[in-house]
């Protein structure tokens, strides 16, 4: 305490420095119409400019949540959309089927966990992601991973709160696709080169397309459903095989500027690997 007086002693002419000015800038204020009038209009500005920065920060971390909330509806749309694409397939395939394709089970088979991506490797030989969800948000191996513009790659490690993801960039990934005008598949692999290439193998040489067509997945396993967009094509190649083409495909995903992405679950995706592993036994 007796420091504290020594201080307030010392330092005595500052207070009696700041209680003056207080006491000048109360009466230049109080009864001087000119200068209370330039201290308002002063005040005001710079309350206008606090409010407008505070603004700006609040508008965008909301609209960092509007962005994720409309990532999660377009998800949504998409598994709508595919599914009506099916059932137009279907409707064309037998018009007497009609009754058959009215239930809409496909809606309900597929769900998606919005996550962020946390890691990111596009320049290796053998990429990976890391996203920040894991199994206590649902995800599990073998899950299909997607952006806005296409296919990213398949969950392969699983923990509490993160999760791996072999991408389209990484030789160990290989992705059954179709020509979204036709019915011809092949096998999509990355030759470790580009991360805007990949190659699309094994696809009959009478299979007519042009360059820009859409490439997308072709429902052949129990991770993606079919129709989901890849890439599209760029250049061919039949001089390796003349039975088959090549194809050189441009991925739909930007993967260096990949930041959100959707973990596709399939309600009955063990059902499917089950009844597979079951009839394998036979061989």
């Amino acid at each position: 305490m007796q420091r504290l007086f020594e201080f307030l002693f010392r330092k005595r002419h500052w207070f009696v420095f700041i209680v003056c000015e207080v006491l000048a800038f109360t009466l230049l204020y109080r009864y001087n119409a000119y200068q209370r009038n330039i201290f308002l209009s002063s005040a005001n500005t710079a309350f206008g400019y606090v409010s407008s920065v505070s603004g700006t920060v609040i508008s965008y971390l909301r609209l960092r949540e509007e962005n994720r909330t409309l990532f999660e509806r377009n998800g949504l749309l998409e598994l709508e959309i595919l599914n009506l694409e099916r059932k137009l397939d279907d409707l064309n395939a037998d018009q007497f089927s009609y009754d058959d394709v009215m239930p809409d089970t496909t809606a309900q088979q597929y769900h998606y966990t919005v996550a962020s991506v946390i890691n990111n490797s596009v320049i290796r030989l053998s990429n990976y992601i890391t996203i920040d969800k894991g199994s206590l948000d649902g995800i599990r191996p073998d899950m299909g991973v997607v952006s806005i513009r296409g296919v990213v790659g398949i969950v392969s490690t699983v923990e509490e709160h993160f999760s791996v993801v072999i991408p389209l960039l990484n030789p160990k990934s290989k992705l059954s696709c179709k020509l979204k005008s036709g019915d011809y598949y092949g096998s999509l692999s990355w030759d470790g080169r580009d991360a805007q290439y990949a190659n699309l193998e094994e696809l009959p040489n009478h299979v007519e397309f042009q360059k820009g067509d859409t490439i997308v997945t072709s429902g052949f396993s129990a991770i993606f459903p079919p129709g989901i967009r890849v890439g599209t094509v760029v250049e061919m190649d039949n001089t390796r095989n003349h039975n088959f083409y090549s194809l050189r495909v441009k991925l739909a995903t930007d993967f260096q500027r990949l930041k959100n992405v959707r973990v596709i679950r399939n309600d009955k995706q063990q059902e499917q690997l089950a009844v597979e592993r079951e009839a394998r036994k036979n061989d």
